[in-house]
């Protein structure tokens, strides 16, 4: 006789009667009782968060959901111009450009500082001793000729305005762990190493905040790209009443020159 198939989840499964998810009954249990961000959570933790963390990790969504015009939204935009009816295909294009020079950035910081810290054997416990192990962390990624992923921005050059409220939301409810105090470290030492002053970026406190979290530092991408979800989607709403998308086309396409 042949083996029976199993795939076993603990996500969710459902029947003709009911829904189950993170065993719950979804329907009693979960519609209007916990929101958007905590199920988020949920689901890639295995844990439904304290009201604390989930605080800090929507302060993170909504500072990843919306920059402008950047190259993700831009693409979503002129995706849909070309195939309106396929709406998923403009959402698609936009999350496809989360990448190494924005929302990848979050995953990047968040890894780059998971490392730094799984090398040393007791964290420091002042701030001489977490600007001591930045000094190492950045000497060693110049020397290397790596980036320092969390620092500049192409826009903010003194300041990011999301990171001190992260970093003070985080503070509030007790979560300002070791990733965030390494990061606010590096902001402190970089000039000395580099040469040069650069702003601790949004999407690189958002990765540290994550981390601090316990989230899976493999997976913080995927929490930006949830995020910029929202925004993206605002984006093509926002398209549906300006046609903007069009005029972007239309201005590359006439101020296009061939050069053989």
């Amino acid at each position: 006789m042949a083996e029976e198939l199993s795939f076993p989840t603990g996500i969710g499964t459902s029947d003709a009667d009911q829904i189950r998810l993170l065993g719950q009954d979804l329907a009693a249990d979960l519609m209007g009782k916990v929101g958007f961000g905590e199920l988020a959570f949920w689901l890639v933790a295995g844990r439904r968060p304290t009201p604390s963390e989930t605080r800090v990790f929507e302060t993170v969504l909504v500072a990843l959901a919306d920059h402008g015009f950047t190259p993700t939204a831009i693409a979503a935009r002129v995706t849909y111009v070309s195939a309106p009816e396929a709406l998923q295909g403009a959402l698609a294009a936009g999350l496809l450009g989360g990448g190494s020079r924005f929302l990848g950035v979050t995953e990047d910081a968040g890894r780059f500082l998971a490392e730094v810290l799984a090398g040393v054997a007791e964290v420091p416990s002042d701030d001489a001793g977490w600007d001591a192990l930045a000094t190492a962390a950045v000497t060693e990624a110049r020397e290397a000729r790596r980036f320092v992923p969390g620092l500049g921005h192409p826009v903010h050059k003194v300041q990011d305005p999301r990171t001190p409220v992260l970093i003070r939301i985080a503070d509030e409810e007790g979560l300002r762990g070791p990733h965030l105090r390494l990061f606010e470290a590096i902001g402190r030492v970089h000039p000395a190493i580099l040469g040069r002053t650069l702003p601790l970026n949004g999407a690189g406190v958002c990765g540290a905040a994550l981390a601090d979290l316990g989230l899976p530092v493999d997976l913080l991408r995927g929490f930006a790209l949830l995020a910029r979800a929202a925004g993206l989607l605002g984006h093509l709403a926002e398209e549906r009443r300006t046609g903007l998308g069009m005029e972007i086309y239309r201005t590359v396409d006439r101020n296009a020159r061939y050069t053989p």
